[in-house]
């Protein structure tokens, strides 16, 4: 990935806040049959390891988890807010007319090797912690236990869980930083106007 040097994000905790808030990785994986990409919600810790672990679930009959066995390297993208930047948000844009469209964005990119987990206890654990976690802001939260367990323990053995111990992170924001402060804080206003509160306030609190 081009990462021009202001717009690199090396910051461990603004990485982890792009991934978090953005939990549905691309899985990039190369096998006898060329790339492949496999789009999964996962769940970081970034206390394991030396720079954390991703965990996740496939369905069974997803063909990933014998294509890419254990130690194979992969890449999981996870892209942040984003959204189209017209010059003519840009105040200084009516006088000089030098500017031109562009599409700012927040992404990190994963990498690290791949280990499979053909375990009901271990799927069970990674169903409740994505369960917890996405559930956590309705009324009345589902649980696991909600459901029938011999149902719960058929749905399990048709899944196989997969972890990610992390070698690397590199995050890019993209996010104006190269324009006058008064063109990034307008451009932030218009998005903010038209429903794009996130790239907004993340435009309003680049570095």
């Amino acid at each position: 990935m081009y990462i021009p040097a202001h717009f690199a994000e090396t910051r461990p905790e603004e990485l982890g806040r792009i991934i978090r808030e953005h939990p549905l990785g691309m899985l990039v994986t190369q096998g006898s049959t060329g790339l492949d990409a496999d789009h999964l919600p996962f769940e970081f810790d970034a206390d394991e390891g030396a720079h954390g672990v991703l965990t996740a679930h496939v369905a069974r009959a997803n063909p990933l988890w014998q294509r890419c066995p254990t130690g194979t390297p992969v890449m999981v993208v996870f892209r942040g807010a984003e959204a189209y930047i017209s010059p003519n948000w840009y105040p200084s844009k009516h006088e000089a007319h030098r500017q031109v469209p562009t599409w700012n964005y927040e992404v990190v990119h994963v990498h690290g090797t791949l280990i499979v987990h053909d375990d009901e206890r271990f799927a069970l654990r990674i169903v409740g912690r994505l369960t917890r976690r996405h559930e956590a802001a309705e009324p009345r939260p589902w649980k696991i236990r909600d459901a029938a367990p011999e149902y719960i323990s058929s749905m399990l053995r048709n899944i196989v869980g997969i972890e990610i111990a992390i070698t690397s992170l590199v995050g890019k924001v993209k996010l104006s930083q190269n324009r006058e402060a008064r063109d990034r804080l307008n451009a932030a206003d218009t998005l903010e106007a038209r429903g794009c509160g996130e790239m907004a306030h993340a435009m309003r609190h680049a570095e």
